[in-house]
């Protein structure tokens, strides 16, 4: 297997994605993945069998400013390929702020929290009546912790 670098105009990224799958399976090349990072603008990387296939697959196709000839490892590619997944700093009986959404700068105290779904059940102070709601933990800003 041979992963190298398309160099390809920036802003294109997609562009240029959807036309290589489009070739690869038209022509049915030996290509086996493709990948844009977000983080990286103006790169594609290119996984295929052989520096021959995807030669092939990159010439003529709009937006591909040129192939980079230094091969690339599977460590360089896999730090892009782990989401980062922040730890949740609110836990059940923090005071909160919302700082996003509908109750955008309103406080409220959290019930409970569910990891798995990056949520929490808040209850709003200033309410006259305690409606439970829930919203994205990431939304959230803790005032003072319990």
């Amino acid at each position: 297997m041979t992963i190298m670098t398309a160099r390809v105009t920036i802003g294109r990224e997609k562009i240029v994605m959807d036309a290589l799958e489009a070739k690869v399976k038209a022509k049915k090349l030996a290509i086996k993945a493709l990948l844009a990072p977000a983080e990286l603008k103006g790169y594609v990387f290119i996984e295929g069998e052989s520096e021959d296939e995807i030669r092939k697959l990159v010439t003529g196709v709009p937006h591909v400013r040129g192939l980079i000839e230094k091969e690339v490892t599977i460590d360089d590619v896999e730090k892009f390929l782990k989401p980062e997944v922040e730890e949740i700093k609110v836990k059940e009986g923090d005071l909160v702020e919302i700082i996003g959404g509908p109750f955008k700068r309103e406080r409220a105290k959290v019930i409970k929290v569910d990891e798995d779904k990056r949520e929490a059940k808040i209850e709003l102070i200033d309410s006259a009546v305690p409606i439970p709601i829930t919203i994205k933990a990431d939304l959230l800003k803790v005032i003072k912790e319990e």
